[in-house]
């Protein structure tokens, strides 16, 4: 392959979590994370550099206790006004696969390398995705993404012996 992907970018809500907001009269206190996902990008994290995106300004500390501090993964926080021109600015979109959800993502979609959107992603992000999960967001989207990756772009033919590796090293 031409050019190795170099970064795999995500979006968070709709993506690794089911795009919910939890809301009382208080205000937002939840986000719905799903299974596996976390297991699967450390795998892949030993072939790729995993970085998240989010422009949930009222949900940030949630997103960020998950993201940031349980998995162990750089994010960032870009209002979606910004989001297109700070992508550009900070990835080699030649070299990055996005994995998105939203009405605004399409337009990184079709300059990335690769483009990954999630079942029950908003129609444009899917007809401008490489790759469709059989799997809604945030109930194991991104574990069949990271499955895709390795098996796509690093030849990993054998994902079950990758797995068992990644188990005896950890």
């Amino acid at each position: 392959m031409k050019n190795k992907p170099k970064t795999f970018l995500l979006d968070v809500d709709g993506v690794l979590s089911d795009g919910s907001f939890i809301y009382t009269s208080k205000g937002k206190f939840g986000k719905l994370f799903g299974p596996d996902d976390n297991d699967a990008l450390k795998i892949l994290s030993k072939f790729i550099d995993i970085r998240f995106i989010t422009s949930d300004y009222r949900g940030y500390s949630i997103t960020k206790k998950r993201v940031a501090i349980d998995m162990k993964f750089k994010i960032n926080l870009v209002k979606n006004k910004d989001r297109v021109n700070w992508i550009k600015k900070n990835f080699d979109l030649s070299r990055t696969i996005f994995m998105a959800d939203g009405i605004f993502d399409w337009i990184v979609m079709r300059e990335c390398l690769h483009s990954i959107s999630c079942k029950d992603s908003n129609l444009l992000s899917k007809k401008y995705s490489s790759f469709t999960t059989s799997s809604s967001s945030g109930n194991r989207a991104v574990s069949e993404a990271c499955i895709y990756i390795l098996k796509k772009f690093f030849g990993k033919k054998s994902i079950e012996k990758l797995i068992l590796t990644y188990l005896n090293e950890a």
